[in-house]
């Protein structure tokens, strides 16, 4: 997906949650606030949000930013930062209550765990409903508070993780990665040619997506659909673990253990990875890089579990701080900025999923037809990744706690743990159930 934290980066995120959270006794890890250049008055709009791994996103969005100020008479600025950077940085704004205007999240949490600190967006959301269909379940999971009806944050899209392989080495050995069955089973036979598959252990977002999907496609998640309860220790999880670990020993190149978000991108972009699962930024990349190597990746729906197909997705969304020095304009922004979301969608790449049902109706430009793809309907199943795709929390809503959950990477962890043989998937389970369980008490002991 992209580049990954280090420890350092982990820790200091960690610790900038329960400080901006509430908890007491911790001095605030950053000293201050990254500042804009732009002057914090009524003639200024700030936003942060992470920088786009289809970085042409990026290029156009600042333009299209900086034409609506100057259309206003109002200087934006747009500040990019890297996305292991995200969470510290919310967290510094929050507590220090200053910063940008628009903060905008990605990858999970952020919503919810500073449900606090934002102002409510349920106006907005109920508007862009009325004029572009009914927000998706991920939309809905990203910023509604169903205890008040608030809405935290405006959703803007998600990101899809399908899965992608060299057709030509599975065409081979006569199979499909369609189950994770097969992904296993012909992996072992690919790693045998020298060709493993690649799906992270590490720490960052891409496992952290990744392994909630399989865990939900074997019938198990981490809490239940109220979401008042872990329900991570069963069966169905202890029989994930012992897939992941197999999964491991069988298809699998040790490096995976210490792979960040770029990884698996580079490792199919060598030639060497006979599958991964990925946003479609990794393919979009190989087809500048290597043409002939893009026309042999193909695209797939995620696997198939025991008992359904489903997949984990990161998210992107904006919310504006109560401490916002122009929130009229902030609001007036997003709305003009929703009025031209396909134009959004395109400068994408079809990367940038929408969560409001006829923002981008279908066929769908680039997807359904994509000039620069061998054949041009390569992509053409990601028009229906929703039906597929589920955030953090599933199958119940996103939380302060399942927010903190996954920025501790404690599936991550209890899958490497069972891999490398360090825990029988048995005691992982137990081990990542207890921390789960820790992390809902504190929550429930501020609610």
């Amino acid at each position: 997906m992209g580049s990954g934290g280090n420890k350092h980066n982990r820790s200091v995120t960690r610790r900038s949650f329960l400080k901006a959270s509430g908890a007491v006794g911790l001095a605030p890890v950053l000293s201050a606030p990254f500042v804009s250049g732009a002057l914090a008055d009524n003639t200024a709009l700030t936003i942060v949000q992470w920088s786009h791994f289809v970085p042409a996103f990026d290029t156009w969005f600042d333009k299209f930013a900086k034409d609506w100020g100057d259309k206003n008479k109002i200087a934006v600025t747009v500040d990019h930062i890297p996305v292991q950077d995200v969470p510290a940085r919310a967290a510094a704004e929050a507590s220090a209550q200053s910063g940008h205007d628009i903060f905008g999240f990605n990858g999970s949490g952020g919503a919810h765990l500073y449900r606090k600190f934002f102002i409510n967006l349920a106006d907005l959301v109920k508007e862009t409903e009325k004029k572009y269909g009914a927000v998706s379940i991920i939309g809905k999971q990203l910023g509604y508070n169903a205890d008040d009806g608030t809405w935290s944050a405006f959703p803007d899209y998600y990101i899809n993780f399908p899965g992608m392989y060299q057709k030509s080495l599975w065409d081979e050995i006569g199979m499909k990665p369609d189950t994770w069955d097969d992904v296993r089973l012909g992996g072992a036979k690919l790693k045998a040619k020298g060709k493993p598959v690649g799906i992270s252990l590490g720490h960052s977002n891409d496992p952290s997506t990744t392994w909630r999907g399989l865990l939900w496609s074997y019938g198990a998640s981490e809490q239940d659909e109220a979401g008042k309860k872990i329900i991570l220790d069963s069966k169905a999880t202890v029989e994930a673990v012992k897939y992941v670990a197999a999964l491991y020993k069988e298809a699998m190149t040790p490096e995976v253990l210490s792979w960040n978000d770029a990884s698996n991108n580079q490792y199919l972009a060598s030639g060497v990875g006979s599958y991964i699962i990925n946003p479609i930024s990794a393919y979009r990349t190989i087809q500048q890089s290597n043409k002939t190597l893009a026309d042999d990746i193909f695209v797939i729906e995620p696997p198939r579990g025991p008992v359904k197909r489903i997949m984990g997705a990161a998210s992107e969304f904006y919310g504006i701080w109560k401490f916002a020095k122009n929130k009229e304009a902030a609001i007036e922004f997003l709305k003009y900025y929703r009025d031209n979301w396909p134009e959004a969608f395109k400068a994408s790449s079809g990367y940038n999923n929408p969560c409001f049902a006829n923002l981008v109706p279908k066929p769908m430009p680039i997807l359904s037809n994509d000039p620069t793809s061998t054949p041009p309907t390569k992509l053409a199943i990601l028009q229906d990744s929703d039906k597929w795709s589920a955030i953090p929390g599933y199958p119940g809503p996103a939380t302060p706690a399942t927010d903190e959950i996954y920025y501790a990477f404690i599936l991550n962890d209890m899958m490497a743990k069972a891999a490398t043989g360090a825990s029988s998937a048995e005691d992982a389970v137990k081990e990542a159930t207890q921390r789960c369980e820790a992390i809902f008490k504190k929550w429930a002991r501020r609610t």
